[in-house]
C-alpha cells in the first residue's frame, strides 16, 4: 500500500520537508508516503474564491487514481486517535489499495473532492497551517504504524 498526500499549496519551506522527512524515513518500504503538491487556484481581487477552489478541485480529482481509497482531511471528519489510525492503516492495507489523502487549499476542499472521499479525517478542531499539517500527518502515520508493529516506542 502506498499513501499519496495530495496537498494544495505553494512549495513548502525546508523545515517542513525536514520535519516530515524525519518521520517518513522511519517507515518501512512497504508503507511509502509521497507528498504531491498541487498548484493553488488563481486568486485575485476580482476573482471569487469559489473559482480558485474549483480549479484546485479539478487538479485534485485528476491526481486521484480510480483505485485509490480517498481520505479527505476535513474539519468535520472523524477525529481518530493514533490507535484508531493504526486500525485504519491495517484496514487500508487489507484492501490492497493505494490511499490518497487530500489537503485542501486556503478555502478548504472543493465540494467535488469531498464528495469523492471514502472517508473524512479531522486532525484537530483547530485550524492548522498547511505546513504543520504535513509534518503532523507524517508523524501520525509513523506512530500509527509503530503501534501496529508493537514498536518499542510504544512500550
Amino acid at each position: 500500500m502506498k499513501i499519496r498526500v495530495l496537498a494544495v499549496g505553494p512549495k513548502m519551506p525546508a523545515w517542513v520537508n525536514d520535519g516530515a522527512g524525519d518521520y517518513l524515513k522511519r517507515l518501512p518500504r512497504e508503507l511509502p508516503v509521497e507528498f504531491v503538491t498541487l498548484a493553488l487556484g488563481n486568486r485575485g481581487k476580482n476573482q471569487p474564491a469559489e473559482k480558485a477552489s474549483a480549479q484546485e478541485g479539478e487538479a485534485m480529482l485528476a491526481a486521484i487514481r480510480d483505485s485509490d481509497h480517498v481520505v479527505a482531511l476535513d474539519l468535520h471528519g472523524h477525529a481518530w486517535s493514533t490507535e484508531q489510525l493504526s486500525g485504519q492503516l491495517q484496514l487500508w492495507r487489507e484492501q490492497a489499495k493505494g490511499v490518497a489523502s487530500l489537503i485542501g487549499g486556503p478555502d478548504g476542499l472543493d465540494a467535488r473532492a469531498l464528495a469523492r472521499a471514502d472517508q473524512r479525517w479531522s486532525l484537530s478542531n483547530l485550524t492548522l497551517p498547511h505546513p504543520l499539517v504535513r509534518v503532523l500527518l507524517a508523524e501520525q502515520v509513523y506512530r500509527a504504524w509503530s503501534i501496529s508493529q508493537n514498536h518499542p516506542y510504544h512500550k
